[in-house]
């Protein structure tokens, strides 16, 4: 049968084919995401869909079952995971180019003595992975490197190697010899993970795929991809900093929003296992403009620090930037400082930054930034050794926030002297555990009588 191309448009974000070009998805709603691309049909293929013999059972039948996990060497890795990585499970782990995904991999790879790894490269020559290896410094004879790219060849050698556990680098480079695309391509990517997934759940081995990331942060390719793979994880920081996040975005065997630390060195990456003595600053006097935040990330209580700077605006509209925090809320807060508490920050420029590249959505934030905002609008420093831990309100008003104990646990745990947190979450609280002193605020005007009198 003589092969017809055509042309369709698919949507990068939900993967809808259409037959011509638009500017909205007719199916998500999205704009610009219509991609081009040629499609052949009439092209015989093998049908690679074999039915099962599950049948149809009621709920209350199906017995409970604890998934069978794999500890990884690294602590970090497994808490995003949710306390090990799943057999038969699809990871995808996105991020930067050089921000260090394949080192990651690779490190956990050859730390994995007593399994078995598959690693697959299609972006880099086996050389290129042996002297990476040689840099980290670790020799494991059970790692074993393939370079290649179809994935039916890949398949060939999973069933003859008997991993239990594969590496993918990256699911961009792969391609189907059943779609006539180029690797990359929104059809490849659809397809190519397709057959991981049949990989990872008919051989109940755990795979991770690597995947680059868009100009806007996104993971490249249809957003069908996210959705296909069981975890999401996003690996990110700024390449200026050594620190390393590596972020759930979605996780089908645990929590969706843990948070593991790592550290970039000469020798590869290592975890931090105490993140917040590596994000707090040594300072040898005290400087306005700086306040420590009881924040949380998944389960995890961690201390950061916030820094404010507030300056006379040079031209006639004020400069407002943030950096790790959302510019939209730093807003708000200037609002509520100049409706409700009356500092006059509408002709000021206002920066604002959360130390050592870290980025928090944590509501609890709130109260650090404010104090921060207002040392620096006084040039008043604030002492080092107080933290502060609520969310402010629109009306003035100090909320209470999520689990307390844990916050004020953390700083009592590092030394601090004191920590600010609501009055609505000081009531019920047993301090008399704690040696730090809570101090309960209920609005923004009683938080600066207590720091600047």
């Amino acid at each position: 049968m003589a092969t017809k191309e055509k042309t369709v448009f698919f949507c990068k974000s939900c993967g809808n084919e259409s037959p011509k070009w638009f500017g909205k998805c007719p199916a998500c709603g999205e704009w610009n995401t219509c991609v081009e691309e040629k499609e052949v049909r009439g092209k015989k293929t093998e049908d690679r869909r074999q039915p099962t013999d599950a049948v149809p059972m009621p709920i209350q039948a199906i017995k409970n079952a604890e998934e069978q996990r794999i500890v990884l060497p690294y602590e970090e890795l497994n808490r995003v995971l949710g306390g090990g990585l799943v057999l038969g499970s699809l990871v995808l782990v996105g991020g930067e180019p050089g921000i260090g995904k394949s080192t990651l991999l690779l490190q956990t790879a050859l730390q994995l003595t007593d399994k078995r790894v598959l690693y697959i490269s299609g972006e880099e020559s086996a050389n290129q992975i042996k002297m990476r290896a040689d840099r980290v410094g670790i020799h494991n004879d059970q790692c074993l490197v393939l370079t290649e790219t179809d994935t039916q060849a890949i398949l060939k050698h999973v069933k003859e190697v008997q991993p239990d556990l594969v590496v993918v680098d990256s699911i961009q480079t792969l391609s189907s010899p059943y779609v006539d695309a180029t690797a990359g391509t929104v059809t490849q990517i659809r397809e190519t993970a397709a057959e991981m997934n049949r990989i990872a759940k008919g051989f109940q081995v755990p795979v991770f795929l690597i995947g680059h990331i868009t100009k806007d942060g996104s993971i490249a390719g249809p957003k069908i991809l996210e959705h296909i793979v069981d975890t999401v994880l996003q690996f990110e920081g700024d390449r200026h900093y050594g620190f390393r996040i590596l972020r759930t975005i979605k996780n089908r065997f645990g929590s969706a929003s843990e948070l593991g630390i790592f550290e970039m060195n000469a020798n590869g990456l290592r975890e931090v296992t105490n993140p917040s003595e590596f994000l707090l600053s040594q300072r040898d006097e005290e400087v306005s403009g700086i306040a420590i935040a009881a924040t949380i990330e998944g389960q995890r209580p961690m201390l950061i620090e916030t820094q404010a700077l507030v300056s006379t605006a040079a031209y006639g509209t004020p400069q407002r930037s943030g950096t790790g925090f959302d510019i939209r809320r730093m807003n708000m807060l200037l609002a509520v400082l100049e409706k409700r508490a009356g500092f006059r920050l509408n002709m000021k420029d206002v920066f604002l930054n959360i130390a050592g590249g870290i980025r928090s959505d944590d509501p609890a934030i709130d109260l650090s930034v404010v104090a921060a905002v207002l040392s620096s609008n006084a040039d008043i420093p604030i002492d080092s050794r107080y933290a502060f831990a609520a969310e402010v309100g629109l009306s003035g008003e100090i909320r209470a926030v999520t689990r307390i104990d844990s916050r004020i646990a953390e700083a009592d745990k590092l030394g601090f002297e004191k920590i600010f947190i609501s009055k609505y979450n000081a009531k019920g609280l047993d301090t008399r555990r704690f040696h730090i002193e809570v101090v309960p605020v209920a609005t923004i005007i009683d938080l600066v009588t207590q720091l600047f009198g």
